[in-house]
């Protein structure tokens, strides 16, 4: 921790597949936030040579070809066995943590440290992470909304959005345990002004935004 700084508030940042989260979090990070991104560490550690050795030998070796890890196949593989995806994250889920709190802990000893940071976690309350946060803020959007995104992103049917909806809590349920809930149905526009209100609920409550 920066000496004569408090700390930042920490929040944690949820969606189901195609509710925008990301969108939430590059709004927050324009504003002064600082966002750890577990989707981009589970990246990172997919290219550790030590971690897909550990998949290939844990979870199946067609995964794993000439150093590189097969994302569709391992995607198609987890989410149609649950034995699977509970052997994938107990490899993968301990590195990004680490790698997460190195994040975090980077961001609190700079002078200032930001105002809040942000874990921006898809299974914060799966894996109980919401515990250690703060305040969390959950991004909702209809099924039709978040699937459409999903076929034009991703190419991925409604069956395959239902499939790995299925792996993950009920939307609606994250949205109960949410401190925060952001609606992102709508335009651009609607997004960019709910942004903008929990910001300043966020300062609120951030004890690092004192005279920022």
């Amino acid at each position: 921790m920066a000496p004569g700084y408090p700390p930042p508030l920490r929040l944690g940042l949820t969606g189901a597949m195609g509710a925008g989260k990301s969108s939430v979090a590059r709004r927050l990070a324009s504003r002064g936030a600082r966002v750890i991104d577990a989707d981009a560490l589970a990246r990172a550690a997919t290219a550790d040579p030590a971690v897909l050795e550990r998949i290939a030998a844990e979870v199946g070796a067609d995964l794993v070809a000439d150093g590189r890890l097969d994302r569709a196949a391992t995607a198609a593989r987890v989410f149609a066995d649950p034995a699977a995806r509970q052997a994938l994250e107990a490899i993968v889920h301990p590195w990004v943590r680490a790698a997460a709190a190195a994040e975090e802990a980077a961001a609190r000893a700079e002078v200032p440290p930001p105002p809040v940071v942000v874990h921006d976690v898809p299974l914060l309350f799966e894996n109980g992470l919401d515990a250690g946060m703060d305040a969390t803020v959950v991004v909702t959007a209809p099924f039709d909304v978040r699937a459409a995104r999903l076929a034009a992103r991703s190419g991925l049917s409604d069956a395959a959005v239902r499939a790995r909806d299925g792996a993950q809590m009920d939307p609606d349920e994250k949205a109960r345990r949410a401190t925060f809930v952001i609606d992102n149905g709508g335009a651009e526009e609607d997004l960019d002004a709910a942004v903008e209100r929990l910001w300043g609920r966020l300062l609120a409550l951030s004890p690092g935004s004192a005279g920022r």
